[in-house]
């Protein structure tokens, strides 16, 4: 697969790549630009991936309607959090759109929850996440999340699966603020 990151400005030197057998290729044209993206898929074989063109389930549902792409990279924190997170995916499964689920630089417990999304059907392809200690010296998680040949096991704690490390987590912080709630 290849990943454009939005850089290309025609269709013309992404054709040349149909022959290669590629898996994806993944956002090509820029954020949002579906047109683009639709003229492309309708010209190749090859899957065109829709990945920060996704920022909702309204994105997800034009891009969809329109045929722009024929696979989501669903990213929790990109889209809005899980609510939408979820809203993609069934739309992704009632139509039979492969998912992947992708990794930003975040710490352990935004991690956590990427592999909770990953974890759910409809995500066959692999994903680029990553151990929780590959962006920090110092990761926020009691028992760090590891990447080993390839494949990090799915966190079977409650919740996302995680503890995070309190103490690491008030030596970093700046401030805190406690609020009282009262029903």
């Amino acid at each position: 697969m290849i990943d454009g990151n939005g850089s290309y400005d025609s269709i013309e030197p992404l054709l040349e790549l149909d022959d290669f057998g590629l898996l994806m290729i993944e956002q090509p044209f820029r954020s949002g630009d579906f047109y683009w993206h639709r003229s492309l898929q309708d010209k190749l074989r090859t899957p065109v991936c829709l990945d920060e063109s996704i920022r909702s389930y309204a994105d997800a549902e034009q891009a969809w309607a329109l045929q722009a792409a024929r696979i989501f990279n669903i990213k929790i924190s990109r889209v809005g959090g899980w609510s939408e997170a979820l809203a993609i995916h069934e739309l992704a499964m009632r139509h039979g759109l492969p998912l992947w689920c992708g990794g930003m630089i975040e710490t352990g417990i935004g991690k956590a929850h990427s592999l909770a999304l990953a974890s759910l059907p409809g995500f066959t392809l692999p994903g680029d996440l990553s151990g929780s200690e590959r962006y920090f010296e110092q990761d926020v998680l009691c028992t760090p999340i590891r990447m080993d040949h390839g494949y990090i096991e799915i966190p079977d704690g409650a919740g996302i699966g995680v503890e995070p490390d309190m103490d690491v987590i008030a030596r970093m912080q700046l401030d805190h603020w406690t609020f009282h709630y009262q029903l």
